[in-house]
């Protein structure tokens, strides 16, 4: 791997990502809302921001999301769920992946071997629900997948090598996290952004269209 794209650069997995691939001597090119005006609820803004970038890149990784937006907590149950807060989710959890995920064939190499992963989370699981709640959350990380899932099968027709997943990191001390840590076993940053470079390492072009989590096992959809 020699160079890297990092979208969410500035967040707390973020920015773990980028020195901890820095480390490995891998040249990272960051991109968030803060540095850079990548407002990924702008479609106008994302597509001047992520249209001036130039690859090819051997990793893109889409690391920016949301738990909590505009003061929204998960929903303790589907009596709770607003229409506001659930389309505040999908537009970060969704549609702001999906288009970064527009420009990856243009930035990944034809002629080898290159990963695009996005950060998701095992609650999108459908298949592992078995609690409930978090309605609006679960459901734009489910969606995610979905993309994920769709934009690896059409890299697969140009990009042969190519490798697109969804990643779960585990639960990860950021400020995304504090309120909602609670008794759940939580890794640093670094600790969370070394766990997943293993796993991309790992990957091969056989994987490309499924959803991983920390430890490279397999998450049902």
């Amino acid at each position: 791997m020699d160079k890297a794209l990092i979208i969410g650069s500035s967040g707390g997995i973020g920015c773990a990502f980028v020195a901890e691939l820095q480390a490995h001597g891998v040249a990272v090119e960051g991109l968030s809302r803060s540095a850079d005006g990548l407002d990924l609820t702008d479609p106008g803004a994302a597509e001047r921001v992520l249209g001036d970038v130039k690859g090819p890149f051997d990793l893109i990784l889409v690391t920016s999301g949301a738990l909590e937006i505009a003061g929204a907590a998960p929903e303790k149950s589907i009596k709770s769920v607003s229409a506001q807060a659930m389309m505040d989710q999908f537009a970060v959890n969704a549609v702001g992946p999906a288009l970064v995920l527009r420009h990856a064939a243009r930035l990944l190499p034809r002629d080898r071997r290159a990963v695009v992963a996005v950060l998701s989370a095992r609650v999108g699981s459908i298949g592992d629900n078995r609690l409930g709640g978090w309605v609006s959350y679960r459901a734009a990380k489910a969606a995610v997948n979905q993309i994920v899932r769709t934009t690896a099968i059409e890299l697969t027709r140009t990009h042969k090598q190519s490798i697109c997943v969804s990643l779960h990191p585990g639960t990860v001390a950021t400020a995304f996290t504090r309120k909602y840590l609670g008794r759940h076993p939580s890794v640093q940053p670094s600790e969370a952004a070394m766990n997943l470079i293993n796993v991309i390492e790992g990957l091969t072009p056989e994987d490309t269209g499924q959803f991983f989590d920390w430890a490279g096992k397999a998450v049902p959809w």
